[in-house]
Parts: C-alpha cells; sequence; structure tokens
C-alpha cells in the first residue's frame, strides 16, 4: 500500500481537525509547505510512503484505515446520485458536498447505501452488490487511474522500444529471452473453448487463433504484466482489503489488464497523440495496434497530475441495454450508473449501422449536455458455428469538452441537445412517446374521457 501511494485527502484532513491543527501547523509537523499539504488534502497529490510513516508516528494513526473507501464512493460517486430525478429541485454544490463528507462521513456513507439499496429495490443498481460491485466501487476510487501501472508501462514500453513499430513483436520476445515462455497460436479445434492458456509445463502462451492482431497483442501484454507488475499489481489488490476472492481475483484481472493496455498505449504518446488528432478513434487505433474497445477504456484512464486528458465516461452494453462495463473516469456523468439505459439515447442505433460511429448531443433531465460516441464491436468470430458476442462500446463527455474533438465536427455543441433519461423508472419528463413505465414515486393519472400522446400521465404533469 504504501509502495503504491494513496489518495486519502479527506481522511487527513479530518485527523489534522480531529487534533486541532491548522494546516500551517500540521506541515510542520510533517516537514512539508501548508501548500502541499492543501493538494494532499484535495487528493490532487498521493501520500508517499514516508508521509504514511510520519503520520503513524506523530498521531498514532492506523494507515491501514488509509485503505477504505472514501465514504459513498467518494464525491464524484456522491454526486451521481445526487443527480438523480429524485432531488430535483435541490441543489448541493460541490464544496457543501464535500463538507458533508469531510464533516458527516458515517452520514454519507450511510445515504449512499441507503441510496443504493432503494435503487436496487426499485430495479435498479446494475453491479451494485457482490463481488462485481465491489470491484466497481474499488476502480471508482481510484477514478480507474493507476499512476504507479502507468508508470511502470511506460518505462517498459520504452526498455522494449515499442514505438519503433512491432509490439506484439517486442512483447514475445521479452517474454521469450527473459522469461523463458513462448507464445504458440493454436488452432480453434486444438483450444475450442479457451482464448489465451499459460502452460508452465510446456514453457508456453498459447493463443487462439480467433484472436484478431490487437487482441494478441493484448493478451501477450496482459501475460507480460502478471509477471513484470506484480508488485504493484499485489499492493493494489492488498490494499482493496476485499475480503472475498471472488471480487479479488476480478479486480487482479482489471489492474493487469490496465496495465497491458498501458503497455499497449504509454501514457506520454498516447496523450499527445490523442492532443494532435483531436482524439480521433480511428487514427489512435492504427496508430498503437489497439482495438476500438481498447482506445475507448484507455481514454477513461488519462488522469496523470499535470498531463490530464479530457473526462471521457466509456459503458459497454448489450443489446437488452444491460451494462457489462461502466468506467466514469473524472467525468462525473450520471448515464454510467443508469438504472436503465434511455431508449432515445442514440447508442442503441449503433446495433444495426455495424462498424460506424454513432454521434449524439443529449440533455439529460438536470439540464446538462452531453456529447456520446457509440460503436458495435464483435468478440471471437471468425469460425463457422462460433457466437460471436456483440455489444456497443459507447463514450461520452461533457458537451462544453467536446468541441475540439475531430468526431464533433460540424455539431454545435451550444445547440439544441435531444432529450434523454436515465430509464423510465427515474426519469420525470412527461411528454415522453418512448415511455415504458411510469416514474418512481409518482402517482398515475388516468381519465377515461380522453387520452394523450404519451402512455402514461402521473401526478404533476
Amino acid at each position: 500500500m504504501a509502495k503504491q501511494g494513496i489518495l486519502a485527502g479527506p481522511r487527513i484532513k479530518r485527523l489534522r481537525r480531529d487534533h486541532a491543527l491548522t494546516q500551517q501547523a500540521m506541515a510542520e509537523m510533517l516537514g512539508i509547505s501548508d501548500s502541499y499539504l492543501a493538494l494532499i488534502e484535495g487528493n490532487r497529490r498521493p501520500l508517499t510512503a514516508g508521509l504514511i510513516l510520519r503520520l503513524a508516528e506523530l498521531f498514532d494513526f492506523d494507515i491501514r484505515s488509509l485503505s477504505q473507501e472514501e465514504p459513498g464512493g467518494g464525491a464524484a460517486a456522491m454526486r451521481r446520485r445526487l443527480s438523480d430525478p429524485l432531488f430535483a429541485g435541490i441543489s448541493v454544490d460541490r464544496a457543501e458536498l464535500e463538507a458533508w463528507i469531510d464533516n458527516a462521513p458515517a452520514a454519507a456513507e450511510a445515504f449512499a447505501r441507503l441510496f443504493d439499496r432503494w435503487r436496487e429495490g426499485g430495479g435498479g443498481g446494475e453491479d451494485g452488490a457482490g463481488p462485481v460491485g465491489a470491484v466497481r466501487r474499488e476502480i471508482e476510487r481510484w477514478r480507474n487511474h493507476f499512476a504507479d501501472l502507468d508508470a511502470h508501462a511506460e518505462a517498459l514500453a520504452d526498455e522494449l522500444r515499442i514505438g519503433a513499430g512491432d509490439l506484439y513483436g517486442a512483447i514475445a520476445e521479452r517474454l521469450r529471452v527473459k522469461h523463458q515462455l513462448s507464445i504458440r497460436i493454436l488452432p480453434f479445434d486444438v483450444m475450442p473453448d479457451r482464448l489465451r492458456r499459460l502452460d508452465l509445463h510446456a514453457r508456453q502462451l498459447q493463443l487462439s487463433e480467433l484472436l484478431d492482431p490487437a487482441a494478441r497483442s493484448f493478451q501477450a501484454a496482459f501475460q507480460l504484466a502478471q509477471i513484470e507488475a506484480k508488485a504493484e499489481i499485489d499492493a493494489l489488490v492488498a490494499g482493496a482489503a476485499f475480503g472475498d476472492r471472488a471480487a479479488e481475483r476480478l479486480y487482479r484481472r482489471h489492474v493487469t489488464a490496465y496495465f497491458a493496455a498501458a503497455l499497449m498505449m504509454p501514457y506520454g504518446r498516447f496523450l499527445r497523440a490523442c492532443e494532435t488528432t483531436g482524439y480521433d478513434i480511428q487514427l489512435l487505433q492504427r496508430r498503437f495496434g489497439a482495438g476500438y474497445e481498447q482506445v475507448a477504456h484507455r481514454l477513461t484512464t488519462l488522469q496523470r497530475v499535470g498531463a490530464r486528458g479530457l473526462p471521457f465516461f466509456m459503458l459497454r452494453i448489450d443489446r437488452a441495454g444491460q451494462l457489462s462495463k461502466g468506467y466514469a473516469g473524472a467525468s462525473g456523468s450520471a448515464l454510467i450508473d443508469a438504472v436503465h439505459r434511455c431508449p432515445l439515447w442514440a447508442v442503441h442505433h449503433a446495433f444495426d449501422q455495424p462498424g460506424r460511429l454513432i454521434r449524439q448531443l443529449a440533455e439529460l433531465e438536470d439540464g446538462s449536455h452531453w456529447f456520446t460516441i457509440a460503436r458495435s464491436v464483435r468478440h471471437h468470430g471468425g469460425a463457422a458455428g462460433v457466437q460471436q458476442a456483440e455489444h456497443v462500446v459507447a463514450l461520452g463527455l461533457a458537451a462544453e469538452h467536446a468541441s475540439s474533438l475531430a468526431l464533433a465536427r460540424g455539431i454545435d455543441m451550444a445547440g439544441p441537445a435531444e432529450p434523454i433519461g436515465l430509464g423510465c423508472t427515474h426519469c420525470q419528463r412527461p411528454d415522453c412517446l418512448q415511455r415504458a413505465a411510469p416514474p418512481i414515486g409518482r402517482a398515475l393519472t388516468i381519465n377515461e374521457r380522453e387520452r394523450g400522446l404519451a402512455p402514461f400521465s402521473f401526478a404533476g404533469d
């Protein structure tokens, strides 16, 4: 845990206040400047190992508490909960929300648990409980940005000279020379039910021929991550302290995949490429030998202090609108936690237009505008009789940040946007012709003498 450095600003602020110290006084005790302490308390700098030990010496502080989640998953997660239409008309600004979390963390956590339980009871709360929910909350706590993994992957990419071209070949050579592991591509009939298998007896990483070049590179990088980033990955998993074996393994898989993607798309080079191309996803795919979904996921991770990318969110859904991946990143978007996907959201059209990027400027009930991009993806096809998984991967960011995007050309970000919601049961729009259910907590009104255009009318229309 200490090796990683951890963002624990609110806990340090509470510790300081519990001891009735000013920032200047505490900074002097720790041997740092008060401005640096302010950055730590604002979660803009991580605690170093030395500072953690100094805190423990000075304040009899249990450093294990630093691995615990922020109340409610932190300010961004609490803001998304408060954006629910249930709280329409109630304005809680950022300073007020942060003061609540800082000064009454138990109350904030209680609110978050009650709200999440209510959503689950109302048919929502996808992945809100169990191992998947626990892992999502831990990823959210880090905002899906793991600085140490990025730094290590970037250094390894430089060492491998991946920038020179052959990514897959460079990784394969590293595995062969340094770790005595060869890569073997196996026919589908030999390995019909696996995409990757490590055979330690034969010293082989066996990959399925169903994998396309980008997927082969990723699986090879994943294997290299398991070996060369083991210390960082072990520290992250230990710091999460799940207490559940399934959650631990799922989280380990996520952070290992994170390192693999960071090796394929090293932070500095990738961010520069994003900025010079206007975040042109297709160009980024070609330049880094990656797939659309890999690039989309990577865009949500660009949050290095002093070198941040645009605040994208990403989600992956099936034809039923079920969420199988969702990363809010630094976007703060409520669309990630929506109970269901709104049928008016254009992401659904991508299923019927394979390979085409579907763009939309959308407006949520709170008046916020979001620019979204969606494309269908298929996985693991290429053999007769093999079922292909089909999803839509959507990217989005606040319209105020989208004007510089290559894919936003021709769209007036200050112009009219298409109204969408967070799922019928959590949407208060009274005139939606696509509505499938009335909103939770609103009484239906039924007039036998007339019939409106919308399928439901409810009190307050």
